[in-house]
């Protein structure tokens, strides 16, 4: 019977496992992507690059990473379907981000060819890792509890990278404070320490979290072109599995415009006249209260349904772009940064659970892997929109207006997502 029902929860020793890994994985994401090394691949290992050199190498990784994961992501998630191997999988790549994390430390300045080829590979294991991670919730998690159980893991998440990321701010601003030469060292220790967290905290999943049995599949090389093949089957199915298909394009539109939000946050309060400093306190706001706030969505999914949850997230998104497009003080950026932090987590969490209603799930990981595919395609839309239309306009604060296409558009075909009817589809498959 290939069902979620059919899947044995593995108890709160199974979940709390399972969601250390988004407390593990979280610090590259907040620590590393989002907070130094942008900054310090431009000031530190680019010094003597010209500043738009320097940005278009720092592009070009990102786009060769991501671009990267969009091509592999399906093909992994159907050969560790067909294998059962989702856990030694998101090992292999979990070893290569902590890996390139560390390796961070050891690039001295000027050396930034070295650092971007480990920042790609950090990515590359970040990014790996979280289709497999994702595709083990069937794992964890009966019918009855995924929306909670994904709540939690984003929760966790936005806690632990969280703590860390407020840890190595302090270290910055306040070197000697820690018995540091600068705020280089500091940074530098800061990748050293996201590795170590990274490892130690994913060790829980890796011993604990029971993957499920599965007969009669191939074993070896033999994995592989047996994985290929699934993905053709796959790419038939998702023709046929007309609800899959909606939300995905409904997922596609609204994350795209949350994805544009998180990334430009910081450029857009530096262009509208903020301090930078103020930046990442707000920053460090999103994460505390997107921690609590994650764990509440997970409840209102579970008593009014994921869609009824992600509307509501949709509804304030749509607010807070009309409300940043008109602010004018500091205070108005903070109190946004809470406002964002009690929604971001909840649409990320109930589109995760929705989806895993949707899916086969003997063919979870395959199917997360389209998922996690759209994700990297996120944040393309978006700010291609945000840019054309500040080009246009001469405006960056019209610019953020834009966002309402995708959120409205998103908005619209979630509404034509019959839950009901998909979710009985996947049971038939």
């Amino acid at each position: 019977m290939n069902t979620i029902d059919a899947e044995r929860p593995q108890g709160e020793r199974g979940v709390w496992a399972w969601a250390l890994y988004d407390w593990a994985n979280s610090a590259f994401a907040t620590t590393v992507m989002a907070g130094f090394f942008p900054v310090f691949f431009k000031q530190y290992w680019s010094s003597g690059v010209e500043a738009g050199e320097s940005t278009l190498y720092l592009g070009m990784v990102n786009s060769l990473a991501s671009l990267i994961i969009v091509l592999i992501s399906p093909v992994l998630g159907a050969i560790a379907d067909s294998g059962a191997v989702r856990k030694p999988f998101l090992a292999f790549f979990g070893l290569i981000g902590v890996s390139a994390t560390a390796g961070l430390y050891f690039v001295g300045e000027g050396q930034w060819q070295a650092a971007a080829i480990c920042y790609a590979l950090g990515i590359l294991g970040f990014s790996g890792s979280i289709i497999f991670y994702d595709a083990l919730i069937v794992a964890v998690a009966g019918a009855a509890r995924l929306d909670r159980v994904s709540a939690f893991g984003f929760a966790l998440g936005y806690l632990g990278g969280g703590l860390l990321f407020a840890v190595n701010v302090a270290m910055t601003l306040k070197p000697a404070l820690f018995g540091l030469s600068g705020a280089a060292e500091a940074v530098r220790l800061s990748f050293l320490m996201v590795a170590a967290w990274w490892f130690l905290f994913a060790l829980p999943l890796l011993f604990i979290v029971r993957e499920p049995a599965e007969r009669g599949h191939p074993i070896g090389l033999a994995i592989v072109g047996a994985g290929f093949r699934q993905l053709k089957r796959t790419f038939d199915e998702v023709r046929e599995l007309k609800v899959v298909f909606t939300f995905l394009l409904a997922y596609w539109c609204y994350i795209d415009a949350v994805d544009t939000i998180i990334r430009m946050a910081v450029d857009y309060g530096i262009a509208i006249g903020f301090p930078s400093e103020s930046l990442i306190v707000a920053l460090l706001i999103t994460q505390f209260v997107g921690f609590p706030a994650a764990i509440l969505f997970g409840r209102l999914g579970e008593r009014y349904g994921p869609k009824g949850g992600i509307f509501v997230a949709i509804g304030v998104y749509s607010l807070v772009v009309i409300w940043a497009a008109q602010m004018r003080e500091v205070w108005e950026f903070y109190l946004l940064a809470v406002v964002v932090g009690l929604v971001q987590g909840g649409i990320q969490s109930l589109s995760r659970s929705l989806y895993a209603r949707l899916i086969p799930v003997q063919k979870s990981a395959e199917f997360f892997g389209f998922y996690n595919m759209l994700g990297k395609f996120a944040a393309v839309v978006g700010p291609l929109l945000v840019g054309v239309v500040a080009s246009w306009s001469g405006e960056p604060r019209l610019s953020m207006l834009s966002l309402l296409l995708l959120f409205i558009a998103g908005a619209w075909l979630l509404s034509r997502v019959d839950l009901k009817n998909g979710v009985a589809m996947a049971r038939n498959l």
